[in-house]
Order: C-alpha cells, then structure tokens, then sequence
C-alpha cells in the first residue's frame, strides 16, 4: 500500500477513537467484518466510496472521509479492468518516460504490421482494427515535433523474437532507425551475450507527470501494475540507470537493429531460393525416374 492509503487509515483511526468507538463498533454498523475495519486502518485493505460515506456518517466528520476517499489515487493498490486506460493517460501527459522491455517491442514503438501481428493472436475482427488505432494514436505525442523524452532499453530478444512475419519485423527494424535519430528519442540495446548485465526482472516504465509525481509501470500477463512510493521508483531508476551506461550505445544499438533487419531482408528471398532448388531437385529425380522405366532396346553396333 502507498503512503495515501495509510494517511486514509490513520485519519479514519482519528476519528473513530475520538467518538470512543472500538473496531467492532464500527463493523457492526457499516455493516462489515471487524478485520476490514482494522485493515483500512492499517493501510492494507482498499475501502469502497460506501463505507468512506457511512464513516462520515456514524463518526459525524462532516464528509471528511468521503473527500479524502476521493482525492485518493487507488490505483496502486487495486488491479482496475481499465488498467491500460490509466497507462494512456498517462502517456498523454508524460514529460519523460524510460521504459526497459523484453521480448516485445514497446507499444509507443511499434508499426501497424507489428501491432496488428500481436493483437490478432487475442482478439479479431472490430476490435482488433480498434486496439491497434488506439495504440498508434498513443504514439504521435512522442513521434512528433517537442515530443516529452522517451529513453527506451532494448534487451535483444525484442529483435529476435518473430512477430507476424520476416517481413513484418524487418518493417519494425526499420521503424525503429528511424524512430531512433530523432531528438527526444533514444534506443539503446541490451545484447543477450554481454556478460555481467543486470537487467531489471522484468519489463516496465519509468514515467514522470507534469506535477513531478513519479510512477513505476510494469505488466503482468493481463494487468497493468502502478507504484508511486519514492523508494520503490529510486531503487528502480537506480537500477534503470546503471543498465544503460552498461548496454550498448544509441549508434551501437542502431548497428545492431540493421543487422537484425538485413537478416530478415535476407530470410524471404532465401527460402524462395531454396524452394526453387527443391523444385528443380526434384523435377530432375522425376525425369530420372522416367528414363529408368522406358523400355530399353538393342542399339545395332557396327562389327568390327
């Protein structure tokens, strides 16, 4: 739990003791089990509007409660079903992101053949077409002219690891040299082979508001994860860092993005190739076939 969380318990803790009322008291009235009330009051238990409002109400606070409910980011401590919409508006106003990923290339750095490749695994139809327009609409703030910094950690897998086609990650491997050289963008690489790289245990954000609140971002398979404790960000942007001074450099790392794309320039051509000499082996064996099974006749020799 965050520090708001605690600050809600210990000011509802405030006024319950001021009305000289236990714990149980108070769960007899709401009506709730006595454990919830001593959860909310340590900073544990996540409240709902309802029971802020029936505080208010028994403790006669004047809606103190309730005002604070509401002025309470929850988000940490609760996974929302609207998790990515919190993302989003996040990335809408952001005025520096780092971002460390694996296995995928981020969503502010994808194409439409990429994004489209990876959602049709999930969804179809409609809302495929929807989910990858909302995802390239997040980008243009960044890609654009002034766009907020955006620091992004490549681990080698993200350029390994085949979306869609050859093709469409040889379109990727391009979007990102590109992407890569203008101003307020950075695209490093972690190789997969560069030893003694501390690499944080899995991918997330490092996200920067306007109001300077600073937020950790990290996915699990099917949420979204946010933390505003000053330590917990601290200790990863300490770790953020250092993993960056140890990868590869921008023009290291766009060396690297090109030979990956030249390998999958080269992977199409190369398999038709291939299957043109397979064709040709085996048109060869047939007609070798062919003359075996004709009947043979005695050539007249001329004697001697």
């Amino acid at each position: 739990m965050t520090r708001n969380a605690v600050l809600f318990g210990e000011v509802l803790r405030h006024f319950r003791e001021t009305a000289v009322l236990t714990q149980e008291a108070v769960a007899r009235e709401i009506p709730c089990d006595r454990s919830h009330v001593a959860r909310v009051e340590a900073g544990t238990r996540v409240p709902h509007d309802t029971f802020a409002k029936k505080c208010d109400e028994l403790l006669g606070t004047g809606g103190v409660l309730l005002r604070l409910w509401g002025r309470i980011d929850w988000y940490p401590q609760v996974e929302h079903p609207d998790w990515f919409k919190r993302r989003a508006e996040m990335d809408a106003v952001a005025t520096s992101l780092r971002e460390y990923q694996e296995r995928v290339v981020p969503g502010l750095l994808q194409t439409e053949g990429y994004a489209r490749a990876l959602f049709s695994r999930v969804v179809s139809g409609d809302e495929l077409e929807e989910r990858v327009r909302a995802r390239l609409s997040r980008q243009q703030r960044f890609v654009s002219g002034g766009g907020p910094l955006y620091v992004v950690v490549l681990d080698e897998s993200c350029l390994r690891n085949v979306v869609g086609s050859p093709g469409v990650m040889r379109e990727q491997c391009a979007h990102l040299l590109s992407v890569g050289t203008r101003p307020n963008i950075r695209i490093q690489v972690a190789p997969a082979a560069r030893y003694g790289l501390v690499r944080p245990s899995s991918s997330m954000s490092l996200i920067t508001l306007p109001d300077g609140h600073q937020w950790v971002y990290s996915e699990s398979l099917d949420r979204g994860h946010f933390r505003d404790d000053p330590a917990v960000f601290a200790g990863h942007s300490q770790t953020y860092d250092v993993l960056r001074a140890d990868a590869l450099s921008a023009p290291e790392s766009a060396a690297v993005i090109s030979d990956a794309m030249e390998r999958y320039e080269q992977h199409g051509p190369a398999r038709t190739q291939r299957r043109g000499l397979d064709q040709e082996q085996l048109q060869r064996r047939q007609r070798r076939q062919l003359h075996r099974n004709h009947p043979r006749f005695p050539r007249n020799r001329p004697h001697p």
